[in-house]
């Protein structure tokens, strides 16, 4: 490898980073200027919980009720807060993966390359930049090999433009990608100081999408509170009719109003998503839009790449051929003149700074076996990026008297048609392709060209090479990757082995890992030549897809896209950005992915690990079902509160407004930390990886489940309906009944809890689900229960009355049988699935 003082470069010292730092400040770009603490506050005073609570609160001080005026405005400070603390830990969790999905910049600081947060640059650094590479900052270029960046983002051409230090047109700007070769520059400008940075301003109007789950959510929260509008109206009517007094029909109205609103449901979906992708940082995996997690349990199809994935990418040069001698070495063999011609080409076909792993491995063989390194005394003079199909790539380099080296390296069956080799010898070199490949090598053709000028040709292919032979590497399977492959197959997920490496060599690799179908093949030409419906059938079957270029990985997803798959790709490099973008879930390797794949992804896998997916997947599909269970049970538990604080007014009761604003929100803070706390918690029950994964198109609030939320809300209603008819049947006075009807909403809602922790296993079997949270919520629901029947101050504050053993057991059992009666239903389903 090249050293950079090669160049005359020796970047900064420490002492000059910290001038710098201090003089100029951080690479962070700051033109949102945002105040999250404030933000935060004047949100939650804007919530319609909120809002009611104040209005409430207000009647009651107007009135002369200083009793309930102060605690609904303790209320207020209590549902603020805890909204404030759910909006904290989401912000918290998303800052934490903001700074872990800094992408990472190569810089040269004390005469050496090493590798920090683009964050840490300062002016004075000299960066160096490669194909694939995000430009952390604006800069000059000081060095360049065939170098050229997009820079769309900030002219809008499409265009790749061609730079290097001796044009005008020497600089690069921050959030410009690199389209081929590799620069070193100096950083002039930073953070708000660079182009992107004092265009920033337009970049506020960009509004997130967003997913279809958010939208039935937030369409949801809209109906209902809608409903809850229309009700309030009714129902302040009726009682003003009734009282004709303004301010006490209005409370009564905004208590029903209160008992409506489903202000938990958004404040859960929130709340879920974000430590969910926080969880999934933990685990390795970085999520780069948190409203996705919980897609991610739909997924039906992973296309995924052969090294790094299913391999180790440990790649070593394993084995030497060379056409002159027609034969395969082993770096252990005795090397003759002409297999370090092959290492020494190979090393002039490389990058001069290596950062793919078969370019390291050549490089440090040439330095391991080669008695003299002339990399020094060559500078690369013009570089042919990969391309072509099947790919290659060419370099140029020329020394201080004008030798010219032309070296090329890519696909063997790249040099058939543009090498100089006679019949027998293209197939021989054939015959050593399938033998190798068989074996499970990777494949590397090698070769060299003359020319003379300047004018080089416009492609690399114009070159006639003399073709040198063949570098092998070897990349053992990882270990673990044959039960990784079984897990997908249990969780109803198809992988398709999507890439580059030719026939042989990919089947090989597939035989070895019992990928399933690994005799099912094509490759990227074959595939061209199939309509889009061909395709379409095609790729049901086929399950490895070899020599694949960008275009042709392209039309894959979209194929599975067109048959209605839920797709996820597995990309590194720069070519896989356009499929990567156009699948549902892209994943990029976090260790060997290009900063353009990990743009264009969706989710990162630091450690490069195929198995992070399985938990990924898992994750989304915990989420998913979690959700579900959360906003399920705040629909349940909202009607009874709902239809008890209505149907004794609309029906003319004996005591027709049997709860107050103050009894409606101590059940709504009693039920907000059971929602947004147990079931984020709850574990991924077992059954879940070994299901199908649920269509992308399903609606999140399907029939069958509005109709057992629905049912199961009428049953507490029932229940505690009934239990007031109980209490006046005994001429019991009002605190009393309202007591008691009070107790049963209180326990049906712990046993409501309990038992919507699955829809189907039995609640024995959840008792044993590990989640610590369950008993402590139970346990303070509970003390809270003691304090409201048996400490007077509670009780006679909220007009309640101590309870007799006979009425504690009648509203116990009545919130038990209330909700118990589910465990049938849930039984009833165990028995069909046997």
């Amino acid at each position: 490898m090249i050293d950079p003082t090669d160049f005359g470069i020796t970047g900064l010292s420490d002492k000059e980073v910290l001038a710098s730092r201090k003089k100029h400040g951080e690479n962070i770009l700051n033109y949102k200027k945002q105040n999250n603490t404030l933000d935060a506050f004047l949100s939650i005073l804007k919530e319609p919980m909120v809002i009611l609570l104040a209005v409430a609160s207000s009647i009651y001080f107007i009135t002369g009720h200083f009793g309930d005026g102060i605690f609904l405005a303790m209320a207020i400070v209590l549902v603020g807060s805890i909204s404030f603390y759910q909006d904290s830990k989401s912000r918290n969790a998303l800052e934490k993966l903001k700074d872990i999905t800094q992408p990472n910049a190569k810089v040269i600081r004390n005469s050496k390359i090493i590798e920090i947060h683009s964050n840490e640059l300062v002016i004075g650094d000299s960066i160096i930049v490669e194909e694939g590479n995000v430009i952390p900052a604006d800069g000059t270029i000081v060095h360049s090999n065939d170098f050229s960046a997009n820079e769309s983002l900030l002219t809008g051409e499409s265009l790749s433009v061609f730079k290097d230090s001796e044009k005008n047109n020497n600089k690069i700007f921050t959030g410009t990608t690199v389209a081929s070769g590799l620069a070193i520059a100096t950083i002039t400008a930073i953070a708000d100081a660079t182009e992107l940075g004092k265009i920033g301003k337009s970049l506020e109007a960009i509004q997130d999408e967003k997913t279809p789950l958010e939208l039935q959510i937030n369409n949801f929260v809209k109906k209902m509170s809608l409903f809850g509008g229309a009700t309030f109206v009714l129902v302040w009517g009726i009682n003003y009719a009734k009282s004709f007094d303004l301010l006490d029909s209005l409370l009564k109205a905004l208590t029903l109003a209160m008992s409506i609103l489903p202000e938990e449901i958004p404040v859960a979906f929130t709340t879920f998503m974000a430590l969910g992708a926080w969880r999934l940082m933990k685990m390795g995996i970085i999520v780069k839009q948190i409203k996705t997690v919980e897609s991610m349990g739909s997924t039906t199809v992973i296309c995924v790449d052969k090294t790094g994935t299913i391999t180790q990418n440990k790649m070593s040069l394993a084995m030497l051929f060379t056409i002159k001698n027609e034969k395969i070495s082993t770096l252990q063999d005795k090397l003759g003149q002409e297999e370090l011609d092959l290492i020494t080409t190979a090393m002039w076909a490389s990058e001069p700074i290596p950062f793919d792993p078969m370019e390291i491995a050549i490089h440090e063989t040439y330095a391991n076996q080669c008695s003299s390194d002339e990399r020094k005394n060559y500078n690369m003079v013009h570089e042919y990026p990969l391309g072509g199909k099947p790919p290659m790539m060419t370099h140029l380099f020329e020394n201080k008297n004008g030798d010219l080296i032309i070296a090329a390296k890519g696909a063997p069956e790249a040099f058939l048609e543009i090498a100089d080799l006679l019949p027998n010898q293209k197939q021989i070199l054939l015959t050593t392709i399938k033998k190798l490949g068989n074996e499970g090598y990777r494949l590397l053709g090698v070769g060299t060209a003359l020319f003379d000028g300047k004018n080089y040709p416009k492609t690399q292919q114009e070159f006639l090479f003399d073709f040198k032979g063949i570098v092998a590497f070897y990349d053992p399977p990882k270990e673990n990757i044959k039960e990784v492959l079984q897990k997908f197959d249990d969780a109803g997920i198809q992988v398709k082995l999507v890439t580059g490496d030719n026939p042989t060599t990919a089947l090989s690799i597939a035989k070895q890992v019992a990928f399933k179908g690994y005799d099912m093949g094509m490759t990227g030409d074959d595939l061209m030549k199939l309509s889009e419906t061909e395709l379409q059938e095609q790729v049901k079957t086929t399950q490895i897809f070899s020599r694949m270029f960008p275009d042709a990985k392209l039309r894959i997803i979209n194929a599975f896209k067109a048959n209605g798959e839920v797709v996820a790709m597995i990309g590194d490099g720069v070519n896989d950005g356009p499929a990567l973008k156009a699948s549902h879930f892209g994943i990029a390797m976090g260790k060997k992915g290009t900063e353009i794949a990990k743009e264009a992804a969706s989710l990162i896998l630091v450690d490069d690990d195929l198995s992070k997916i399985i938990d990924s997947i898992a994750m989304g599909r915990k989420i998913y079902n979690n959700l579900k269970k959360a906003i399920q049970y705040i629909i349940s538990i909202h009607i009874p509160i709902i239809l008890t604080v209505f149907f004794p007014l609309a029906l003319g009761w004996i005591y027709p407004n049997i709860f107050s604003p103050t009894h409606v929100i101590l059940l709504e803070l009693i039920m907000g930390p059971t929602c947004s706390i147990i079931y984020e918690n709850e574990p991924l029950e077992k059954n879940a990886m070994q299901q199908k994964p649920r269509p992308f198109s399903s609606t999140f609030f399907n029939f069958r489940e509005l109709i057992t939320s629905i049912v199961q809300g009428l049953a507490i209603t029932i229940g505690a309906l009934l239990v007031y008819q109980y209490a006046v049947y005994l001429s019991y006075n009002e605190e009393v009944t309202r007591t008691m009807v009070f107790m049963v909403l209180l326990f049906s809602n712990i046993f409501l809890t309990l038992v919507n922790r699955s829809f189907y296993f039995s609640i024995w079997t959840t008792f044993k689900y590990k989640n610590n949270l369950v008993p402590l919520i139970i346990t303070i629901t509970l003390f809270l229960a003691v304090l409201l029947l048996f400490v007077k101050p509670f009780t006679q504050f909220f007009e309640f009355e101590t309870l007799n053993a006979t009425q504690i057991s009648v509203s116990f059992f009545t919130g038990l049988f209330a909700v118990l009666w589910y465990e049938v239903v849930k039984w009833y389903k165990r028995t069909k699935t046997i």
